[in-house]
């Protein structure tokens, strides 16, 4: 198994992400490092990189190539951005980095960051279109794309770290500090000219560490019951009270936010100023939270090398396999009881009159059903609930992610852990329950169904006959240890559809 390595060098801060590559082109992080450097502070009139600032980075560039020998890397993908990328001394400051670390960094054109920031969305969400905004500590970028492909993207030479200095003024309130930045981004978005042409109800999707503690901070706020960055949505009206209650806090102040790390108290009202800016000009609903950017872009183009000219096909197939494959799921029996089970959901729809919505809440039931045997056998299905909630699986929403995991959880006993389905009640809808209950039937008789893990039943075809439903199973070799056990599921079936369950 090959262990791969990515540093990302900013403006703000210093990351490290380690993985281990997977057969077929999957990766799992299993370590990571930031430090907070501040590599482009201070360097805005001479444009150069300051010895301190130099200092701070190859400390913290010495100690991630502690953590990667220890770990016995095999490949490092090093990159730096707009700071190094604007400095006067950025070939001093390399060698220096690649003598005492061993690092070869390569400098990202904006081209080429923003490339990978788009890489890292579009292959983890399921949004065909939308206007991506990633601030760092030197530059803003939007990037605009259509079915999948970037139409027009801006690189904008100042970030939180820039604008935060400018308008550092001690004569400003806090308030009017983030007036000036925000003003200020007003004028400069109002200079491009495809931003006003951009459509209405696209989504507006927030890349980098800014953006995801804005979705921590709303979800504090909120209660909300999963601590889950990616996808999470901020609502227009949520924004706008998080962005009034911080500006007219100083930094000291700003740091007691419950969900704001320390590293960016002092600039994230740039952020906030930038997305109150485009939320003026735009009738944007509010701001989509992306826990994946230039990090993820990298790694998945060293995983997947062909996503650099066509982005996967199947972002939820892709996120499933890597899991399959990282909790060593028997893959031919998760495929072949996700079949049986859309064999029998479609085949019962008349019965539970469920919206095509559902599928994607039983593909990821039926593929992970038994991921919690990795922690035990024993309720396991419990244990593949837990999993599910916490897999950040990409190209799902968190409501289907929670009906998934409920799903998964009702395919071992007569029904789900009610207690703990109450904890999302703010998420899921009112007729969410009942369609757990017959997902979960659906689920329970389908991977009775392969109860043997042979694949002996190829095909299902129900009919529904009275009070009864009738399923005629096409098989391949001895089954009657299947069709027994699917039986059991008779009483679930029952309350679930209200019909007695025969099958043939």
């Amino acid at each position: 198994m090959e262990k791969i390595a990515v540093i990302d060098l900013g403006s703000n801060s210093a990351r490290l992400v380690l993985a281990n590559m997977l057969e077929g082109g999957y990766f799992v992080v299993f370590d990571e490092l930031k430090e907070t450097v501040r590599l482009g502070q201070d360097m805005e009139r001479e444009g150069f990189l300051k010895p301190s600032r130099i200092a701070q980075a190859v400390k913290t560039l010495k100690m991630f190539k502690k953590l990667i020998d220890i770990n016995n890397v095999d490949k490092v993908i090093a990159v730096a951005t707009s700071a190094v990328r604007r400095a006067k001394n950025q070939k001093s400051f390399l060698e220096e980095v690649y003598s005492t670390c061993g690092f070869k960094i390569k400098v990202l054109t904006p081209e080429e960051e923003a490339s990978y920031i788009y890489q890292g969305v579009i292959n983890s969400f399921d949004i065909p279109k939308g206007l991506i905004v990633e601030i760092s500590g030197g530059t803003t970028q939007l990037i605009y794309y259509n079915r999948r492909n970037i139409l027009a993207f801006e690189n904008l030479p100042f970030g939180a770290i820039t604008l935060t200095a400018l308008y550092n003024d001690p004569s400003f309130t806090p308030e009017e500090q983030a007036e000036k930045i925000e003003e200020f981004y007003i004028d400069q978005f109002r200079r491009i000219p495809w931003l006003a042409e951009v459509e209405a109800e696209l989504p507006l999707i927030g890349v980098g560490g800014s953006f995801r503690n804005l979705g921590k901070i709303s979800r504090r706020m909120i209660k909300y019951p999963l601590e889950m960055a990616h996808n999470y949505f901020v609502p227009r009206e949520n924004f706008t009270e998080i962005y009034d209650t911080l500006r007219v806090l100083g930094p000291e102040k700003r740091m007691k936010i419950k969900g704001l790390s320390a590293g960016r108290a002092d600039i994230f009202i740039s952020m906030l100023s930038c997305v109150s800016a485009l939320l003026k000009l735009t009738p944007y609903k509010g701001v989509t939270i992306s826990g994946s950017g230039l990090r993820e872009g990298l790694m998945l183009n060293h995983a997947v090398p062909t996503i650099a000219e066509k982005p996967l096909s199947d972002v939820l197939g892709h996120s499933l396999n890597t899991l399959v494959r990282h909790f060593d799921i028997k893959a031919e029996h998760a495929d072949h009881v996700y079949d049986l089970s859309i064999q029998l959901y479609k085949q019962l729809r008349v019965l539970h009159k469920l919206p095509r919505q559902y599928i994607k809440v039983l593909r990821v039931a039926a593929v992970l059903h038994d991921s919690g045997m990795r922690l035990k056998f024993y309720d396991h299905q419990k244990h593949s609930r837990y999993i599910i909630l916490n897999s950040n699986l990409y190209g799902i929403s968190h409501r289907d992610l929670i009906l998934a995991a409920f799903v998964a959880d009702a395919h071992r006993k007569d029904d789900f852990d009610r207690a703990a389905w109450a904890q999302y009640k703010d998420v899921v809808r009112e007729d969410d329950y009942a369609a757990v209950r017959k997902l979960g039937v659906i689920l329970k008789i389908a991977e009775s169904l392969d109860r043997s893990e042979s694949g002996g039943i190829k095909s299902i075809n129900c009919d529904v006959l009275g009070d009864s439903v009738i399923m005629k199973t096409e098989v391949e070799g001895d089954c009657n240890l299947e069709i027994m056990n699917a039986l059991g599921a008779s009483v679930d079936f029952y309350r679930a559809y209200g019909k007695n369950l025969e099958i043939l």
